[in-house]
């Protein structure tokens, strides 16, 4: 090990990151390392019954990076299976897909036994397992994807099926008292496929041979003894989380905190079956702009590919990363604030001491391998700029850029000119249809006529331009609102000049915009007063 990764271990085991907390769990658990060898074994679970959200990846981005931590804190081998429960049956017909009416003529039907009704895979669980896929790959994610269909079809549950049978009073005795009456009365760990009908039937059953695996069950009025092998049958949720987690070996799954309940008895149930339930933590959720919870079936949160319309891959890591036991809202307005932020971060990076670094959010967005292009401009002042008329689109946010700096290129400032897209496209969206300039107060219109002046000053070639036009607005806002009111004058500007109630400083958004159409800008406001 070089000198630099035993400094990095050194600092990462006593690191207050959240990850690397995570990850000090899993040292616990195997001190001596998993026996053989065996991989320390990460999981996610996702159910595929909705379109995947923002809150579905989130599980996997938080996972790698306490998978991450690991590898920082132990050179023992890791995996991470995505896991999908693509065998769980349709229960409601979600609000956000087409052919609703073909759909609701499958409910109860295993997922991956449903017409697509996008018409472009060969089941509704292929199409949504599909889209999580391609969305998981394109951040790079190292993953093994695995499907419950494909785990319990094959047989590869089966030794795991069979000790459910023989524990299944004792698996009833965890599950009986948690449940309504009405519930218990029917309720069952193990879920038959119906050989009529093809749906997982929610009906009491019989173990008749538990070495066999064979099960008896009422399917609409008719006994029916059959193998719970093979996928013929699939386990209750909270029964079936916790076989995977003994048949699987998995070492460290977290989940959300509507959850709790459910990790709890799947941990017992797993200690029924002689397991050893994995360690892991309960996160809060993502909430919507009415701080609803989010809903695969509602449809009522941000989908990924709407992120990555307006925002770049690391502004969304950002949001995950950030707070994971605080609940957050989840919409499009905050997408700038978040592009900003990891920035803000990103520039601490290069200048923070090692301690400081594994506590900033970027490390473990880029895994310690943090990209080293700087940021001449904000992505709020792009915002601000893409939404002024005549300016919202890539080649003359671009020629405003290279007036401002000559040296800046889409091509040497490839982030730069990502966030330029990112830019044009909310501005265009949900930016400029808001904005609206009001005429300025007559005293308002005179701190204006001031600043006109002060903006027509010549200013040295040697100095820094933003900064000499901020030093401007200052002395202009002190002169007409004294220091203790420069909110008040910097929110007239927002709102004469950008039509806004909150933007940039203003002497940098000058010096990107241009001197000359900046003055124009405050003449527009005052031929409206």
């Amino acid at each position: 090990m070089t000198d630099d990764a035993m400094q990095l271990r050194a600092e990462a085991l006593a690191s207050k990151a959240w990850p690397y907390e995570e990850a000090r769990k899993l040292l616990a658990r195997w001190p001596e390392g998993k026996p053989g060898d065996a991989p320390i074994l990460f999981e996610t679970g996702y159910g595929p019954s909705g379109l995947p959200h923002i809150g579905t990846f989130n599980e996997v981005l938080r996972t790698t990076m306490v998978r991450n931590a690991f590898h920082a804190l132990s050179d023992r081998p890791t995996r991470l299976i995505a896991f999908s429960d693509d065998m769980d049956g349709l229960r409601k017909v979600p609000d956000n897909v087409p052919n609703g009416a073909m759909l609701a003529e499958h409910l109860g039907k295993p997922l991956t036994r449903i017409p697509d009704p996008f018409g472009t895979h060969d089941s509704f669980a292929a199409h949504n397992n599909a889209r999580l896929r391609d969305f998981l790959d394109r951040y790079g994610f190292d993953y093994e994807f695995a499907s419950s269909t494909d785990y319990y079809s094959a047989g590869r549950f089966d030794d795991a099926l069979k000790l459910v049978l023989r524990h299944f009073d004792a698996i009833q005795g965890v599950m009986l008292p948690t449940l309504r009456a009405e519930r218990a009365a029917t309720y069952s760990p193990v879920l038959p496929i119906s050989p009529k009908s093809g749906v997982v039937l929610q009906v009491p059953i019989e173990v008749v041979d538990a070495e066999a695996g064979l099960i008896a069950f009422d399917d609409d009025g008719e006994r029916i003894v059959q193998s719970a092998l093979g996928g013929l049958s699939k386990l209750q949720w909270k029964v079936d989380w916790a076989m995977r987690w003994v048949a699987l070996g998995v070492d460290y799954e977290m989940a959300g905190k509507d959850l709790i309940d459910s990790v709890i008895q799947s941990g017992k149930i797993a200690r029924v079956l002689g397991g050893r339930p994995p360690e892991g933590f309960n996160y809060e959720m993502f909430l919507d702009e009415h701080g609803q919870k989010i809903s695969k079936s509602k449809g009522n949160g941000l989908s990924m590919e709407e992120w990555l319309t307006y925002g770049p891959e690391e502004s969304l890591a950002f949001f995950a990363y950030r707070e994971p036991k605080k609940a957050k809202q989840l919409h499009m307005g905050v997408i700038p604030r978040a592009v900003d932020e990891y920035w803000q971060f990103r520039t601490n990076y290069a200048t923070q001491e090692l301690k400081q670094r594994l506590g900033n959010p970027v490390h473990h967005i880029h895994d310690g391998l943090v990209p080293d292009e700087k940021l001449p401009v904000s992505f709020g002042l792009l915002l601000n700029l893409a939404s002024l008329p005549g300016v919202g689109d890539r080649e003359t946010m671009w020629r405003f850029l290279q007036r401002y700096d000559a040296a800046l290129t889409p091509e040497a400032n490839p982030a730069l000119d990502r966030l330029v897209g990112y830019a044009v496209a909310y501005a265009r969206d949900f930016v400029a249809p808001t904005l609206q300039r009001r005429a300025p107060t007559e005293g308002e219109a005179a701190a204006l006529r001031d600043l006109d002046a002060a903006l027509a000053e010549p200013v040295p070639a040697d100095a820094d331009l933003a900064a000499t036009l901020q030093d401007r607005v200052y002395e202009i806002g002190k002169r007409h609102y004294g220091k203790e009111a420069l909110r008040d004058w910097f929110g007239v500007l927002y709102a004469t000049l950008l039509g806004a109630a909150q933007g940039p400083r203003m002497g940098s958004f000058f010096a990107l915009y241009g001197v000359e159409e900046s003055r124009r800008l405050i003449a527009e406001a005052l031929s409206q007063g």
